[in-house]
């Protein structure tokens, strides 16, 4: 077992993943993830983003390869551990927002710090800045049930800005917004993490947002590969423009 490299937050070796029914999620992705970068990991849907987040945030262990945060093996500790590392020192956002609907919304926002032991006036001077960045201030005091899809899905993301995580993972976190709000909450994320020095990573289909990312890895099928945009080949430009082929690396 050799550690990672000292300046990579994140690291994760030969990571294979098969589910239950059969299915590849993971076939031997390698990668490193430095600290304070954001890396888009882009793909079709079906591609293993999803899977890849879940194993590098030890929601999921893999089936064989290595994991690292910090030059600790994630992968070598117990569930109570994940855990533990995860409520501590990880942020997750879900495509689709969830929310605790007896709580209102600086409440839910503020969870995470309580969780971590803040007191009730730190946490909710924290979830309330945090909410004014995301624009949706002004619904501090509503409930779940009474905000748009749109809305509920910013309260997640100032969720998991407030307690300033290490390693930030977002699953298609914009998927719930109009396209309008969707470059507006995206620099948002971007621009707080890049301000507080959170690591980044982002699962994404969508070439616009993957280009707000200092990187971008991309899987298919539950690989990591990278398109090659080939030249067009005489007589057949007009028909066929440009070939792409993907190539495992």
């Amino acid at each position: 077992m050799v550690a990672p490299p000292d300046n990579d937050v994140l690291w994760a070796r030969a990571l294979h993943h098969r589910y239950d029914d059969g299915s590849p999620g993971l076939s031997g992705v390698s990668l490193g993830v430095r600290e304070g970068e954001i890396l888009a990991v882009g793909g079709p849907r079906g591609s293993g983003k999803t899977t890849l987040l879940r194993c590098l945030s030890g929601l999921l262990p893999a089936r064989s390869g290595e994991v690292w945060f910090n030059s600790v093996p994630v992968h070598t500790m117990s569930p109570g551990a994940r855990e533990r590392l995860r409520r501590d020192r990880f942020g997750w956002i879900d495509p689709a927002p969830v929310l605790v609907p007896e709580l209102n919304v600086w409440e839910n926002t503020a969870l995470p710090l309580m969780l971590r032991g803040a007191g009730r006036r730190r946490a909710r001077t924290a979830a309330l800045e945090w909410l004014e960045r995301v624009d949706i201030g002004d619904r501090a005091r509503k409930h779940p049930g009474e905000l748009t899809q749109a809305e509920r899905q910013r309260v997640c993301i100032a969720r998991a800005l407030a307690p300033a995580p290490s390693v930030l993972f977002a699953d298609e976190p914009t998927a719930p917004l109009h396209r309008v709000d969707r470059a507006h909450v995206l620099r948002t994320l971007t621009t707080a993490a890049r301000s507080h020095g959170i690591t980044v990573v982002l699962a994404t289909h969508d070439a616009q947002t993957a280009a707000l990312a200092d990187r971008t890895v991309s899987l298919l099928d539950g690989r990591r590969v990278r398109t090659v945009h080939l030249p067009p080949v005489a007589g057949a430009a007009e028909t066929e423009g440009r070939a792409a082929c993907s190539l495992s690396v």
